[in-house]
């Protein structure tokens, strides 16, 4: 006969958003069971965010080493082992993992299953031989990598996020099907550690982001060697002796891609199979679960965070949904999710990054606003570090309202950070100009954005004495 248990809280998956929600009930007392079948951390941990960053950490070393020459150091050709690069990224993958392993969530006071969960019914979850009938659930199975219907593919060895940094060996030539944030950023990774690259993208390569900032760094994708074929239509792939062959759709023909590994970086897809939600009477649609705003699902007991609840896909989402989810839970303050001041960020060289709306978008809601723009160019530290590439991009209302920044350049994920704040607490462009910023720092290229606001009011010589003694000592 099968265990009971009857915990607060049965928190299904242990990826980001998972753990965030059983620690920090845990921390207030509260009885959590904590269900995962595969790998504790999940994807980020063990597939995604952390394997990547630590990729694209070498290959910037090995950039860095071919461009020294510029600062009076001696360039030279790196020598790269993709084996002691493997160690490196399974290295940085076991430092962290401790922090998300059983027996960490153990000594909280979780109570880890190690099981597949499905809903007997919308009260219960049958995890191995436990029953669990919890006063409230919470969904964090994450997503997995959406593969295409291509053609052939069935009959390739081909690599996703989740296979790809297993690798041993460099690529003589990597395919990569998908040209958003993920292809892009592995990419150039291999193309920098040595490998021919080409990414093959069906519309626009970061179609999602805005062109003009998406620009500069294609540029340098293009300058790093990264062949980009943008409109590029797939009819197949096959198999070769040594490799794979993409055939493409062209206006005179078909013509043929031969590479020696083929890496889909094409989306994701919500991970629901195996947990009859039906019985659970929770809906469900090709976005993921379907939640309201406080991520509640159909079920008023089961609520979903992360990839699998059909919002943004980030681990920093994931989070944030985890402290939605406890406050309505724990304190049933009602909290609401906003994705106004959440920031996105692709980690190319240079970086992209973004938050609130684009300058398409604001096009489509607002009549008449504003944009600044500071290039990198013109900040002295970018010039000493010669990172000039780039610029930022600031929209505001006609009065100052802040409704979307978006940053093209070294350190864009970090210089990012302030203006989701900026918009989160409603701060308007003069406090973006008020704030004192070190010299010399990146981040100044944002308050330089930020006083080009005043420059058509510049109607009197005592305000323009006054905005340039902003500039030269604020």
């Amino acid at each position: 006969m099968a265990d009971v248990l009857r915990p607060d809280i049965c928190v299904i998956g242990a990826g980001s958003g998972g753990l965030s929600v059983a620690a920090a009930a845990a921390a207030f007392g509260v009885s959590v069971v904590l269900v995962e079948k595969g790998r504790m951390g999940g994807d980020c941990l063990n597939t995604g965010c952390v394997p990547s960053k630590a990729l694209i950490a070498s290959a910037r070393r090995a950039q860095q080493m071919r461009e020294a020459d510029a600062f009076g150091v001696a360039a030279v050709d790196p020598q790269v082992n993709f084996r002691r690069i493997h160690d490196h990224v399974r290295d940085v993958i076991a430092g962290i993992a401790p922090t998300d392993s059983v027996e960490r969530f153990r000594a909280l006071g979780v109570t880890v299953i190690e099981a597949q969960a499905r809903f007997e019914d919308s009260k219960t979850v049958l995890a191995g031989e436990t029953r669990i009938k919890a006063r409230r659930f919470v969904i964090a199975t994450g997503s997995r990598p959406a593969v295409p219907p291509i053609p052939g593919l069935d009959t390739v060895r081909f690599h996703t996020n989740e296979t790809i940094f297993e690798i041993t060996r460099k690529p003589a030539h990597l395919i990569v099907i998908g040209g958003g944030p993920v292809g892009l950023e592995l990419a150039q990774a291999f193309r920098r550690l040595g490998s021919q690259v080409t990414v093959l993208e069906a519309a626009r390569a970061l179609g999602r982001e805005d062109p003009e900032l998406a620009a500069v760094v294609l540029d340098r994708l293009a300058r790093d060697g990264v062949t980009l074929r943008s409109g590029a239509r797939i009819a197949r792939v096959a198999k070769r002796r040594s490799g794979v062959r993409v055939v493409l759709d062209g206006e005179d023909g078909e013509e043929t891609v031969d590479g020696s590994a083929l890496l889909i970086a094409t989306g994701r897809a919500p991970v629901t199979d195996g947990l009859d939600l039906d019985k659970a009477e929770v809906k469900v649609d090709a976005k993921g679960i379907r939640v309201d705003r406080t991520l509640r699902s159909s079920n008023r007991r089961v609520y979903a965070v992360g990839d699998v609840a059909g919002g943004p896909q980030f681990t920093h989402v994931a989070n944030y949904h985890a402290g939605t989810v406890i406050r309505s839970i724990l304190f049933r303050l009602g909290a609401k999710v906003s994705y106004d001041h959440i920031p996105r960020v692709t980690y190319t060289d240079p970086e992209f990054a973004q938050v609130g709306v684009t300058e398409a978008e604001v096009r489509e809601r607002y009549g008449h606003f504003r944009i600044l723009r500071w290039p990198y160019a013109e900040n002295d530290r970018a010039r000493a570090e010669r990172e000039t590439d780039g610029f930022i991009k600031v929209i505001t209302t006609t009065r100052g309202r802040i409704l979307g920044v978006g940053i093209a350049g070294a350190g864009a994920g970090e210089i990012v950070q302030m203006w989701g704040l900026a918009i989160l607490k409603g701060l308007d462009i003069k406090a973006m100009t008020g704030f004192v910023s070190p010299y010399p720092t990146l981040s100044e290229v944002g308050k330089r954005a930020a006083i080009q606001f005043y420059r058509p009011s510049l109607t009197s010589p005592w305000v323009r004495r006054i905005i340039a003694f902003m500039r030269l000592f604020g």
